[in-house]
């Protein structure tokens, strides 16, 4: 079973769809034993850094994807509370990333929103998938590059648009709005 974790953001749905698009059932919960006990796990998200983590503090689901094993996909928000730090609300985030999620500067256009390539792509999340090909983005917060980083887009500067450490995986685009090329994301990431 691919589980869906909820913890108060939003495009949860989206993303069970694709899923289900793709011949794979879901289910979207914040239990325990389901999500520790499901084969895949899934992090969506789009919100505010802040009150998301507090709702994954207030229910404890911090600590528990911090223990999972199984392969674990963050998508947008997912991926910047699997951060260090973010600066939106100055919050405190998972660190299974050790990198920052820092605010776009107000040099251009923001949020960064609409179809983007990539710089660089690397990783079992982009089987099939070259530079060249885009996805869709929307956010006003990225991750800084790191050691982690399995692709890098470009916007006013250089940023992490997916991550891989051990079973982690995240994606700073939306690979549910990306078409072919998302889907084909998501099913590189179902088949782990």
């Amino acid at each position: 079973m691919i589980v869906i974790i909820k913890y108060n953001a939003g495009n949860i749905r989206s993303v069970q769809n694709a899923v289900l698009r793709l011949g794979y059932n879901s289910i979207i919960t914040d239990d325990e034993n389901k999500i520790r006990s499901a084969e895949k796990v899934i992090f969506p998200g789009v919100g505010e850094a802040g009150s998301a983590m507090n709702y994954l503090k207030d229910r404890k689901l911090d600590n528990l994807i911090l223990s999972l094993q199984q392969p674990v996909l963050g998508i947008c928000l997912g991926l910047q509370l699997m951060c260090s730090h973010s600066e939106e609300s100055n919050t405190r985030c998972l660190n299974i990333f050790d990198t920052n999620v820092r605010m776009f500067p107000k040099v251009d256009k923001v949020p960064h929103m609409g179809w983007n390539n990539f710089t660089s792509v690397s990783g079992d999340l982009f089987r099939g998938i070259s530079a060249i090909d885009d996805v869709y983005f929307v956010h006003s917060y990225y991750a800084e590059i790191s050691s982690c980083t399995s692709a890098i887009c470009e916007y006013i500067l250089s940023f992490s648009a997916a991550m891989q450490r051990d079973n982690f995986y995240a994606t700073q685009f939306h690979p549910e709005k990306s078409a072919g090329k998302g889907e084909q994301i998501l099913r590189n990431f179902l088949e782990l």
